[in-house]
């Protein structure tokens, strides 16, 4: 059976959810940047990372058991 990950995406990521995204099957080992792009989500996109509340980045990689959150660039003023 495959590792599976916890996939929570923010504000106009949220489009990109998948179904299964409480329990999404990955092969060990896959980057981030990889997870991202199955999602369909454009990689300039995916600007803040955190795999288990840990900043991390698109290199990342996981192997299974992580709660994985990305969020879009931060707009302000």
């Amino acid at each position: 059976m495959k590792p599976t990950i916890q996939i929570k995406l923010f504000a106009s990521l949220a489009q990109y959810m998948p179904d299964n995204a409480a329990v999404f099957s990955i092969d060990p080992g896959l980057p981030i940047g990889d997870l991202a792009q199955t999602l369909g989500i454009p990689l300039e996109s995916a600007r803040l990372i955190f795999v288990n509340g840990v900043k991390c980045d698109l290199a990342t990689p996981l192997s299974g058991g992580e709660r994985v959150a990305i969020f879009p660039p931060v707009g302000g003023g």
